[in-house]
Protein backbone atom coordinates (compact mmCIF):
# COMPACT_ATOMS: atom_id res chain seq x y z
CA UNK A 1 0.00 0.00 0.00
CA UNK A 2 1.30 3.74 -1.26
CA UNK A 3 1.93 6.15 1.64
CA UNK A 4 0.05 9.55 1.48
CA UNK A 5 1.97 12.59 0.25
CA UNK A 6 0.93 15.94 0.18
CA UNK A 7 2.33 19.36 0.12
CA UNK A 8 -0.83 20.11 1.53
CA UNK A 9 -1.94 18.73 4.83
CA UNK A 10 -4.86 16.92 4.96
CA UNK A 11 -5.49 18.00 8.56
CA UNK A 12 -3.97 20.18 11.59
CA UNK A 13 -1.99 19.11 14.24
CA UNK A 14 -5.28 18.71 16.22
CA UNK A 15 -7.04 16.68 13.73
CA UNK A 16 -9.06 19.28 12.09
CA UNK A 17 -9.76 18.45 8.58
CA UNK A 18 -7.62 21.27 6.78
CA UNK A 19 -10.19 24.18 4.98
CA UNK A 20 -8.97 25.14 1.16
CA UNK A 21 -8.32 28.58 1.05
CA UNK A 22 -9.60 31.27 -1.06
CA UNK A 23 -8.39 35.05 -1.95
CA UNK A 24 -10.22 37.82 -3.96
CA UNK A 25 -7.64 40.15 -5.30
CA UNK A 26 -8.70 43.97 -6.79
CA UNK A 27 -6.37 44.15 -9.85
CA UNK A 28 -5.64 47.30 -11.21
CA UNK A 29 -4.13 46.10 -14.32
CA UNK A 30 -4.17 46.13 -16.94
CA UNK A 31 -8.13 47.30 -16.27
CA UNK A 32 -9.61 47.17 -13.30
CA UNK A 33 -11.14 44.11 -12.37
CA UNK A 34 -11.42 41.08 -9.31
CA UNK A 35 -9.35 37.74 -9.60
CA UNK A 36 -11.25 35.36 -8.00
CA UNK A 37 -9.04 32.33 -6.70
CA UNK A 38 -9.56 28.96 -5.07
CA UNK A 39 -7.17 26.09 -3.90
CA UNK A 40 -7.92 22.78 -4.95
CA UNK A 41 -5.64 20.36 -5.42
CA UNK A 42 -2.77 22.10 -4.37
CA UNK A 43 -3.16 25.10 -6.76
CA UNK A 44 -5.62 28.16 -6.57
CA UNK A 45 -8.12 27.87 -9.66
CA UNK A 46 -8.48 31.49 -10.98
CA UNK A 47 -11.44 33.47 -12.72
CA UNK A 48 -10.97 37.47 -13.70
CA UNK A 49 -14.82 38.46 -12.83
CA UNK A 50 -14.49 42.60 -14.32
CA UNK A 51 -17.00 43.73 -12.47
CA UNK A 52 -16.68 42.35 -9.19
CA UNK A 53 -18.67 39.49 -7.03
CA UNK A 54 -22.29 40.12 -7.49
CA UNK A 55 -24.32 41.34 -4.87
CA UNK A 56 -27.79 40.54 -6.16
CA UNK A 57 -29.06 37.28 -6.98
CA UNK A 58 -30.79 38.77 -10.47
CA UNK A 59 -27.10 40.04 -11.74
CA UNK A 60 -24.66 37.61 -12.64
CA UNK A 61 -20.97 38.26 -13.14
CA UNK A 62 -18.73 37.29 -16.30
CA UNK A 63 -16.06 34.70 -14.94
CA UNK A 64 -13.18 34.24 -17.35
CA UNK A 65 -10.92 31.52 -16.48
CA UNK A 66 -7.09 32.35 -16.03
CA UNK A 67 -4.27 30.58 -15.16
CA UNK A 68 -4.61 28.71 -12.31
CA UNK A 69 -1.78 30.10 -9.73
CA UNK A 70 0.31 29.04 -7.29
CA UNK A 71 -0.59 28.91 -3.20
CA UNK A 72 1.79 31.43 -2.39
CA UNK A 73 -1.22 33.68 -4.35
CA UNK A 74 -2.79 33.65 -1.10
CA UNK A 75 -0.85 37.01 0.28
CA UNK A 76 0.28 38.28 -2.96
CA UNK A 77 0.18 41.89 -3.15
CA UNK A 78 2.21 44.47 -5.25
CA UNK A 79 1.69 48.25 -6.13
CA UNK A 80 -1.11 47.06 -9.14
CA UNK A 81 -2.72 43.83 -7.04
CA UNK A 82 -4.18 44.10 -3.33
CA UNK A 83 -6.18 41.91 -0.92
CA UNK A 84 -9.79 42.45 -1.14
CA UNK A 85 -10.66 39.49 0.78
CA UNK A 86 -9.63 36.02 2.12
CA UNK A 87 -10.51 33.10 4.04
CA UNK A 88 -11.78 29.78 3.50
CA UNK A 89 -14.42 28.08 0.60
CA UNK A 90 -16.08 25.24 1.05
CA UNK A 91 -17.92 23.18 -2.41
CA UNK A 92 -21.59 21.98 -1.49
CA UNK A 93 -22.38 20.30 -5.07
CA UNK A 94 -19.97 20.12 -8.55
CA UNK A 95 -21.03 19.20 -12.01
CA UNK A 96 -19.25 19.54 -15.17
CA UNK A 97 -21.47 22.95 -15.35
CA UNK A 98 -21.88 24.23 -12.08
CA UNK A 99 -19.88 24.50 -9.01
CA UNK A 100 -22.03 25.79 -5.82
CA UNK A 101 -19.84 26.83 -3.03
CA UNK A 102 -19.51 29.32 -0.21
CA UNK A 103 -16.52 32.02 0.28
CA UNK A 104 -15.57 32.66 4.15
CA UNK A 105 -14.54 35.86 4.30
CA UNK A 106 -12.94 38.15 6.75
CA UNK A 107 -16.55 39.88 6.73
CA UNK A 108 -19.37 36.83 6.39
CA UNK A 109 -19.90 34.31 4.60
CA UNK A 110 -21.65 34.37 0.96
CA UNK A 111 -22.94 31.63 -0.96
CA UNK A 112 -22.46 31.36 -5.18
CA UNK A 113 -22.62 29.25 -8.23
CA UNK A 114 -20.24 29.08 -10.67
CA UNK A 115 -21.94 28.44 -13.81
CA UNK A 116 -20.15 27.60 -17.35
CA UNK A 117 -21.47 28.87 -19.80
CA UNK A 118 -18.85 27.28 -22.72
CA UNK A 119 -15.56 29.28 -23.21
CA UNK A 120 -16.69 31.58 -19.81
CA UNK A 121 -18.12 31.44 -16.73
CA UNK A 122 -20.84 32.98 -14.81
CA UNK A 123 -20.95 34.04 -11.61
CA UNK A 124 -23.97 34.13 -9.25
CA UNK A 125 -24.95 34.90 -5.95
CA UNK A 126 -27.50 32.39 -4.84
CA UNK A 127 -30.92 32.92 -2.97
CA UNK A 128 -29.95 30.84 -0.19
CA UNK A 129 -27.42 32.32 1.46
CA UNK A 130 -26.08 30.88 4.70
CA UNK A 131 -27.22 31.92 7.96
CA UNK A 132 -24.87 33.87 10.62
CA UNK A 133 -22.92 31.36 12.91
CA UNK A 134 -24.60 32.16 15.85
CA UNK A 135 -21.97 31.59 18.13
Amino acid sequence: MAEHDSAVPDADPDGVPARPAFVLHDHRRPRPHFDLRLEEDGVLRSWAVPRGLPDDPRHNRLAVPVADHALDHLDYTDEHKTVADTGWWEEHDRTDRRILFTLHGRTGSRRYALIHTGPDWLLHLVRDQPTADPG
